[in-house]
């Protein structure tokens, strides 16, 4: 990898971790600028805005790392039921990448910064697109090959789980501990079962 490339890599990978603690708005370029102990100039030869570096967090840093938590559990195992409750686990309770204290940094991003910045709803919505047609593609499979009931709805189920996965992370965000995530995944278990 050639220095420049380097260099921004270490200011987005600096900046993600400044921001997934303080919050993006709260963080300043200045900020950011003492932690990666770069210039100034080095900053503003890589992004033009503090907005311009925020998407391509975004996009290099969440979108490969998600894509390995949340997209490829669900492409694993038989039983489309058994992935999606494994693939929660795994998120809430063993993935070292995700702080409880922190709750998601896509949920944070999107709580933060999608009512006021176009780009950041473009992007965020990619990612979470991705993510529901993977669900979605995986209960649809699930239904074909046996595993599903044939009259569950698989977008509803997707959204269902999904939107108990963000609203169980803020819960855990403001308890930090992971012991709230136990009583989702109990009740995640249980719903599941009802789609045999």
């Amino acid at each position: 990898m050639k220095k420049a490339a380097a260099t921004r890599l270490s200011i987005l990978q600096k900046a993600f971790e400044l921001i997934y603690t303080k919050g993006y708005q709260t963080t300043s370029i200045d900020d950011i600028i003492a932690t990666t102990q770069v210039t100034k100039g080095a900053f503003y030869y890589h992004f033009k805005t503090k907005d311009e570096m925020g998407v391509a967090i975004i996009n290099e840093i969440l979108k490969p790392t998600l894509s390995d938590s949340f997209i490829r559990p669900l492409q694993k195992g038989q039983n489309p039921l058994t992935s999606i409750y494994n693939s929660m686990y795994e998120l809430l309770m063993k993935n070292e990448f995700l702080k409880v204290e922190y709750g998601c940094p896509a949920s944070n991003f999107t709580q933060e910064m999608t009512p006021w910045n176009a780009d950041f709803n473009k992007v965020l919505k990619e990612l979470t697109h991705q993510w529901a047609k993977e669900m979605t593609t995986t209960i649809e499979n699930g239904k074909k090959n046996g595993f599903i009931r044939k009259d569950i709805d698989a977008k509803q189920v997707t959204l269902f789980v999904m939107s108990g996965y963000w609203g169980i992370r803020n819960f855990g965000k403001l308890e930090n501990s992971k012991k709230v995530y136990l009583s989702y995944l109990k009740q995640l278990k249980n719903y599941l079962e009802t789609l045999k």
